[in-house]
């Protein structure tokens, strides 16, 4: 099985390998000042582990195995969330459609660094993009990512540096998580008129913890956030490691503590 997507394929790539350096070479190409943020290693889910993970944390990657059990529990999700809706997502937050086999990983990086409010040099491809991808749709997104040759090239290139053997065809795939304002919160912030409900809300922390996986069918709210760190660690537990015998699993954390040589 592949990281294939729901959509027609605008060609396949090489797949990232999920490694800070890769990562941290992606970012630096597209545009990240790597010395306002980076990527790094978590090497385990308990306390101890998610200690010694530089804070703050403006987004956690994930690297997971497809399974037909975890694909079915995400379209039964997929169809609740349609139904029902996600009255608290913010619509701001930036979410794009993957069309391209194997881009998960370059899908990932994007929704990380383009919702973490993080430093971009001026101009650069990723800053064009987000400015370039205002009023467009997901789906204009995608079109807009695979008709730019230097995306394709930046994800070529980092997927080159890997320490792993390069092969076309995976059972794995990146999403990404972030925190974002709770939007009746915003709308409050912003002098709108909210419920009642909403405004017993502004006792919480007024962040969600938001799932960005360019396959399914939008960003997904998990939740209030109120640490993104241990609040993703304990999603990860229970919905992907509890139902999967895999071992092929593994976190990065994009933090903007100073990096250490």
């Amino acid at each position: 099985m592949s990281d294939a997507t729901n959509s027609e394929s605008a060609g396949r790539w090489i797949p990232l390998e999920s490694n800070p350096e890769v990562f941290n070479l992606w970012a630096k190409k597209a545009g990240l000042v790597i010395s306002q943020a980076h990527f790094e290693d978590i090497y385990g889910l308990d306390d101890d582990m998610l200690a010694i993970v530089p804070r703050p944390v403006k987004a956690v990657v994930l690297l997971f195995p497809i399974d037909p059990e975890g694909e079915a529990r995400r379209e039964e999700e997929d169809a609740k969330i349609a139904r029902e809706g996600q009255p608290k997502i913010d619509n701001t937050i930036f979410w794009v459609k993957q069309t391209i086999s194997n881009a998960c990983g370059t899908i990932g990086l994007i929704h990380a660094l383009a919702n973490s409010e993080v430093t971009f040099t001026p101009m650069s491809p990723l800053q064009k993009f987000i400015i370039q991808c205002e009023n467009k749709t997901p789906l204009e997104r995608a079109e807009l990512l695979a008709t730019t040759p230097l995306f394709a090239d930046i994800h070529a290139e980092s997927a080159d540096s890997g320490q792993s053997a390069q092969t076309i065809d995976t059972d794995l795939h990146f999403t990404c998580f972030v925190e974002a304002p709770d939007a009746d919160i915003r709308d409050a912030a912003q002098g709108a008129e909210i419920s009642e409900s909403a405004k017993s809300d502004t006792k919480t922390s007024g962040m969600r913890l938001i799932e960005l996986d360019g396959r399914r069918a939008g960003p997904v709210d998990h939740g209030e956030c109120k640490d993104l760190l241990k609040d993703v660690a304990n999603l990860v537990k229970a919905r992907y490691m509890s139902a999967s015998t895999s071992v092929y699993f593994n976190l990065m954390a994009l933090s903007t503590a100073p990096q250490q040589n």
